[in-house]
């Protein structure tokens, strides 16, 4: 009975999916992490076909199964598509035979996500990269600052020297470039006031936003509120959330508004739970999911491995600050922002660890 104990804590702790089926091919045990994979829960799942549960959207798995059965031999397959839900993930999956006088013959099916391996190392190498580009702009901004005043006061004591309105037009524009720079500088250099730590509702920093962001459309789109009023609070300073969801909610509103279409134009802002997810290297039991989906004209493919670094925008006129900011704020929280996007489609989500302390 002890022995049976251990074996259960050791199946339900596993980050790889396990499963359990019969000669029918009907699932009998599934452990927690095969709930996560296959987003299916274990009451809906026992007894039930596993074609309904493991869906390969290339193959009938059941073929190679039956084969299985028959000969006894184990089989593993790399780098399959499963349909889970409304979307597909990358999985390698192992099949063996178990046997045993005792108990009646069972196939064990072993799934590890393959998808989730390569999401860790490209936000590991994202987070590297955006770190070091931060150190660099902010290098930078200092250098800049520095001699900015001494342009800006030269600009000023000519201004008084000059016998003429319309030379002094010309110290003004001095100033006025100068003042220009020193404001995108000191954007760069971030917030100089430290973050004031609470333990707060993220629903507070949604209305927020949604309350601004509907002032400035003005009725010309449709904003959904998709809220789980059930996610715990966090702890973190409610002003710099806002920012960061205000800098990619601001974006997706002038998307939408510049770039008009058949479709109604519409902005959602949707949180959820999700269960052991990993961010960079580290696995999360609870995190929260927050994400601003618009159906605007989308983000051009060539921007969205770069659209986080300081100084890139796929607008005129834009600074190119916004999203970099907002990553910044939420790597101060361990989270992480991620962005999906297609034609009439993106989603940015936002993750923050409910485990991690700050």
């Amino acid at each position: 009975m002890h022995q049976a104990r251990i074996a259960k804590r050791l199946l339900d702790n596993l980050s790889t999916a396990v499963l359990l089926c019969d000669t029918q091919l009907r699932l009998r045990y599934l452990n927690p992490a095969a709930e996560s994979l296959l987003a299916v829960s274990h009451t809906r799942a026992i007894g039930a076909a596993l074609s309904d549960v493991l869906v390969e959207t290339h193959q009938n798995t059941d073929e190679a199964l039956q084969e299985t059965l028959h000969s006894g031999h184990p089989f593993t397959k790399r780098e399959a598509a499963l349909r889970v839900g409304l979307r597909d993930i990358v999985v390698d999956y192992s099949v063996s035979l178990m046997q045993s006088p005792e108990e009646e013959t069972q196939l064990l099916i072993e799934v590890q996500p393959r998808d989730r391996l390569l999401r860790i190392a490209r936000e590991e190498a994202m987070l590297a990269s955006h770190r070091a580009t931060r150190t660099l702009v902010r290098g930078v901004a200092h250098e800049i600052k520095n001699p900015l005043g001494g342009i800006r006061g030269a600009a000023q004591l000519l201004e008084r020297e000059l016998p003429s309105a319309d030379l002094k037009e010309y110290t003004r524009i001095i100033i006025e470039e100068a003042d220009r720079l020193r404001s995108l500088a000191d954007r760069m250099l971030g917030p100089r006031r430290l973050p004031t730590i609470r333990s707060m509702n993220v629903h507070e920093c949604l209305e927020r936003v949604a309350g601004l962001l509907a002032a400035e459309a003005d009725g010309r789109i449709q904003l959904i509120r998709d809220y789980d009023p059930s996610l715990p609070d966090i702890v973190a300073d409610p002003d710099q959330i806002i920012q960061a969801m205000l800098n990619i909610g601001g974006n997706a509103l002038q998307a939408l508004l510049e770039n008009p279409s058949d479709r109604e134009p519409t902005l959602t802002l949707r949180t959820r739970p999700v269960r052991q997810f990993t961010i960079g290297a580290t696995r999360h039991r609870l995190v929260l999911r927050v994400d601003i989906r618009d159906n605007g004209p989308g983000i051009p493919s060539d921007l969205l491995e770069s659209m986080f670094y300081p100084m890139v925008s796929g607008r005129a006129g834009g600074s190119g600050l916004g999203l970099s900011i907002a990553q910044d704020i939420i790597h101060q929280y361990h989270g992480l922002i991620e962005c999906e996007s297609k034609p009439g489609d993106t989603t940015f989500s936002i993750f923050l660890p409910l485990d991690a302390k700050k």
